[in-house]
């Protein structure tokens, strides 16, 4: 289990100087786990908000920092003994925990410290908090909306040129724009002698990045799964066909040779493993960390001058990043975004004092450098925090189209209305059903069927 520990202490050092007793000196404590942050910028900012909640109140803050897959894994194991910290924060429990915890009444019911603070935080980004709670047959706010993330395109805009091509050639529509991109963009890169895929496609059964992509599109083929109640209606005739388009499309990237042929074992760092050795010309993330790495290494000291120098320039000049294409019908495709959600256990030691420690943090003043700590990796959930000169100042040029973006509106992915679909998510139906097509060779019409059932029996 890698993790980094921290146990931050204040006024106990003055309580022994003053010659207290080994009982007086005993200091309360909360445990708090977090992920740890992809950036020092993450983790700088979160051991502040902790220094100056102990100096505050006194409190002992036991923090422990987790890579991603093992907060998630132990926080599960802790909840499931009886255990749990006071305070958690992995940024996978959206997806795969939240809704289920509060269902089971495990999450401390957290309204009291939302209410106050609903103005400033944006309605979609509080969709994934008002949770179901199976004991009191009633929902409440369960979790905090720390942060977000959304959808995006990456490419590489001086691979686009070579290939032949402006960045006004890129093609607005659906069809068109994956045409472009694989007909043409691959084509010209190929004539160059040069054997590099267009799109660095996700579609391995054990990532996260998959059903990300894969559910975006399905969105944009207008393709319902539950309704805002939880019920599933992509059994529908419409749901279910625009399902099978949306699995059709996704499928036909590789079934044209557009994306990597191992894109099929791709876990989450693959595509931008692929992205940054250039072996291919765009990617789709929920994320702008493929953008952001080359912005944390131009100001990265263990590198050589040359190496911050080029990372600087694909910052400005090499790499774009964008939205994604109107919807195959020409409208603007939605955005669909999922809110990172921080929880007090319904089990924790000390969880009054956890949750002191929440509401401490979502002060915008303790907030913000923590979202802005990501450097653009992850969005704010509160319209102070959007309307900071980070977003709002124009002058880097990946935060600014993720600021228009944003300013567009969101919607929330649609796990959050059936917390069961966590588990949907873990399997990845979505990414078995396209590899069923694209390995198995079966019929899209068939996959879905599939996909339908394995759903209705996993959250029906």
């Amino acid at each position: 289990m890698k993790s980094v520990r921290c146990l931050v202490t204040g006024a106990a050092f003055a309580a022994i100087a003053a010659g207290w007793s080994g009982a007086a000196v005993a200091q309360e404590t909360i445990t708090v786990w977090f992920t740890k942050g992809f950036y020092k910028g993450e983790d700088d900012a979160l051991l502040a908000v902790v220094d100056k909640f102990q100096k505050a109140t006194g409190v002992k803050v036991d923090l422990s920092l987790y890579s991603t897959e093992d907060c998630v894994t132990k926080s599960v194991g802790a909840v499931e003994a009886g255990t749990p910290p006071d305070v958690g924060f992995c940024t996978t429990y959206d997806f795969r925990t939240t809704g289920k915890w509060a269902f089971e009444g495990k999450l401390e019911d957290v309204s009291d410290v939302i209410e106050p603070l609903k103005t400033d935080i944006m309605p979609d980004a509080l969709v994934g908090t008002l949770l179901m709670n199976d004991k009191t047959k009633k929902k409440a706010y369960y979790a905090f909306p720390v942060q977000q993330q959304m959808m995006h395109i990456t490419y590489w805009k001086d691979m686009l040129e070579e290939a032949g091509f402006k960045e006004s050639d890129i093609p607005k529509g659906w069809n068109g724009y994956w045409d472009f991109w694989c007909d043409k963009v691959q084509a010209g890169l190929r004539a160059k002698g040069k054997r590099i895929y267009a799109v660095g496609h996700p579609m391995g059964v054990a990532a996260s990045d998959t059903f990300y992509s894969f559910l975006t599109f399905a969105n944009a083929y207008g393709a319902q799964v539950v309704d805002e109640n939880g019920k599933i209606i992509l059994d529908q005739p419409a749901n279910k066909a625009a399902m099978i388009e949306a699995v059709k499309s996704y499928a036909n990237i590789l079934q044209r040779g557009c994306t990597p042929p191992s894109s099929v074992n791709w876990l989450d760092p693959d595509n931008n493993v692929a992205f940054h050795n250039k072996t291919i010309a765009m990617t789709h993330n929920a994320t702008i960390s493929i953008a952001s790495k080359h912005l944390d290494d131009m100001n990265n000291p263990a590198l050589t001058q040359e190496q911050r120098d080029q990372a600087k320039k694909n910052y400005f000049d090499n790499i774009r990043t964008t939205q994604f294409p109107d919807k195959p019908d020409g409208k603007p495709l939605p955005n669909l975004a999922a809110v990172k959600t921080a929880v007090v256990f319904a089990d924790g030691k000390n969880k009054k004092r956890g949750k002191e420690f929440m509401a401490f943090m979502m002060k915008d003043e303790n907030l913000r450098p923590f979202v802005e700590g990501s450097l653009g990796r992850w969005l704010p959930t509160t319209k102070s925090g959007l309307a900071s000169p980070f977003w709002t100042d124009g002058k880097d040029p990946h935060r600014a189209l993720v600021y228009k973006q944003f300013s567009a509106g969101t919607i929330p992915f649609q796990f959050v209305y059936n917390y069961k679909f966590t588990a949907v998510n873990a399997e990845n139906v979505w990414a078995k059903a396209v590899n069923r097509v694209v390995q198995d060779k079966v019929a899209p019409e068939l996959a879905v069927d599939e996909m339908i059932a394995r759903i209705k029996q996993i959250a029906g």
